[in-house]
């Protein structure tokens, strides 16, 4: 299912050829205040014309144009209006610059030199919109195998690198390109030049904002309901939080928000969240303690997506367990689950280039089975939403900081921190490092500037010594990342002596850790969770 459409502002399409970095297009824009959409490039001209979008973005992807079967724009999509009737803007980047010139009669040939990494811009178009505020010489970002030998009829180069074209332009139409990636941070002003597509290229208002989603996302939520009952399983992260207290906004006491006790918390973590939430906000809070039921399912199995299923089968047997509870005490059955799916977890459970369902990397626990086998309505008011936007909604909602700027917490829990199989006395192991972790982070001031970090307990045993006695304990993996919306992620560059201070408290007050090491992976070829 692909997320919803905000109908209510002006829209711009990001058509996919199966970039890594299209999500990172459509938050570009978004920063930009235009509402963006991710459709699949296979979509029809008519999808695509039906969201009455401001402007097209092509997206980068890993094919050749010439080749049989590679993927092409929508039939028509050149020679397409608004519903104003003034031509569509398009703007293609990287492999979308090649679609564009490929369709409309130029040359694309493999290239004999490939570019990949950072180029500079040596010679732009004076004047022209795309570049407005860019000076020359800027890093861009390139990542291109094939070139364009020749040019459409009617287009004309606006921007060259040190070896390649690096923007054109044609000529009696709002229809440019780029071959460089200006949504990633290695390009120096790439935000900027999508903005100008946006706003300038498109004359978007740019009155995407959160208090202006707030305000639909209530109305809907209040007409979406009516008089029926909402669940929300509540997992006291960022997202589900959020949707708490959005939801309770628009409907008050027929929200009930389900917190189950898994056993695979972290320290302190169950009374926090009760304190929160039913004591800050006055929201009603069913608390389950399915401690036992999680631990003895989980016995013995070590594989990850064995563990994740496990664990969702079992949250869905203590979800049914306390709604029994829950309509007994409102004397109704709750029509609506409410979930706090996020765009991102849309995106890795769905291919956005076939429409088809893609490769697993891992299973979300929020994303599809759950509803339809409970049987109630689905309520997602964050769909369409990337974290940070959910954090700006949050933040505008007066949901304290400390929730907000909480980092991610996968929904299995601890149980995908705990290589192997997942046992009680492993898991007071990691929760006492996991502590020592997060408290260092949040005294030494970089808790913010990291977008997650995890403590992960290896299947691995190594000879240490203390106290001139020999250990054989567990080592333990620390695990700090930057990132803007989880689709990529590098690992954070702590100081050393920081990273020291862990580790000494680490082995110093954990009984049965002798050592800690760093992973110093990104995201890709790695993922931020090692399960």
């Amino acid at each position: 299912m692909l997320p919803p459409h905000a109908p209510a502002h002006e829209t711009l399409v990001v058509l996919d050829f199966g970039s890594q970095f299209t999500q990172l297009i459509a938050r570009r824009v978004r920063e930009a205040g235009v509402y963006a959409e991710i459709l699949p490039c296979t979509a029809p001209l008519a999808d695509v014309l039906a969201r009455q979008p401001v402007g097209v973005i092509l997206s980068g992807g890993p094919a050749s144009v010439y080749e049989p079967g590679a993927p092409q724009p929508p039939d028509g999509l050149f020679a397409a209006a608004r519903a104003d009737g003034s031509p569509l803007p398009v703007l293609g980047i990287c492999y979308g610059l090649q679609a564009m010139a490929y369709a409309l009669g130029g040359t694309v040939e493999q290239a004999s030199r490939r570019e990949f990494g950072r180029a500079h811009l040596v010679e732009e178009a004076d004047g022209d919109p795309l570049f407005d505020g860019i000076p020359l010489g800027s890093t861009v970002w390139m990542s291109h195998g094939d070139h364009l030998a020749r040019l459409p009829d009617g287009f004309r180069v606006i921007a060259r690198t040190e070896s390649a074209v690096a923007a054109f332009r044609r000529d009696g139409r709002p229809h440019t390109g780029v071959q460089f990636h200006p949504e990633v941070v290695h390009t120096e002003h790439g935000a900027r030049l999508l903005a100008n597509f946006a706003l300038r290229e498109c004359g978007a208002a740019g009155d995407w904002t959160p208090a202006a989603f707030v305000e639909e996302q209530v109305a809907q939520i209040r007409q979406a309901v009516g008089d029926e009952h909402v669940l929300l399983g509540l997992s006291g992260g960022v997202d589900s939080s959020v949707a708490a207290v959005l939801i309770h906004q628009a409907i008050g006491d027929r929200l009930t928000c389900v917190f189950v006790d898994n056993g695979l918390l972290r320290q302190g973590e169950f009374d926090e969240v009760v304190g929160t939430f039913r004591d800050h906000f006055g929201i009603r809070l069913k608390a389950v303690d399915a401690r036992t039921l999680f631990l003895s399912r989980l016995a013995g199995v070590a594989e990850p997506e064995q563990k994740r299923k496990i664990i969702g089968a079992a949250f869905i047997e203590a979800f049914e367990r306390a709604t029994v509870e829950i309509v007994d005490e409102l004397g109704v059955r709750p029509a609506f689950l409410a979930q706090g799916t996020l765009y991102p977890d849309v995106i890795e459970s769905v291919s956005f280039t076939s429409g088809a369902p893609s490769v697993t990397i891992k299973s979300h626990h929020n994303v599809g089975g759950l509803p339809e086998k409970l049987g109630y309505r689905l309520l997602e008011p964050f769909r369409a939403l990337f974290k940070d936007e959910v954090r700006a909604v949050g933040r505008l909602l007066g949901v304290p900081e400390r929730i907000i700027g909480r980092h991610p917490f996968p929904g299995p829990g601890l149980a995908i921190r705990v290589l192997g199989d997942v046992t009680e006395e492993k898991l007071v192991v990691l929760r006492q490092a996991d502590a020592i972790w997060t408290d260092e982070l949040r005294t030494s001031g970089l808790y913010d500037d990291v977008w997650q970090a995890a403590c992960i307990l290896l299947p691995v045993q190594s000879v240490g010594v203390m106290g001139d006695f020999r250990t054989y304990e567990n080592a333990l993996a620390l695990r700090a990342v930057t990132s803007v919306d989880g689709m990529t992620a590098d690992w954070a560059r702590l100081p050393y002596d920081f990273l020291a201070r862990v580790s000494n408290r680490i082995v110093n007050e954990v009984r049965g850790i002798n050592r800690v090491v760093y992973d110093v992976s990104s995201k890709p070829p790695a993922t931020i969770e090692w399960e």
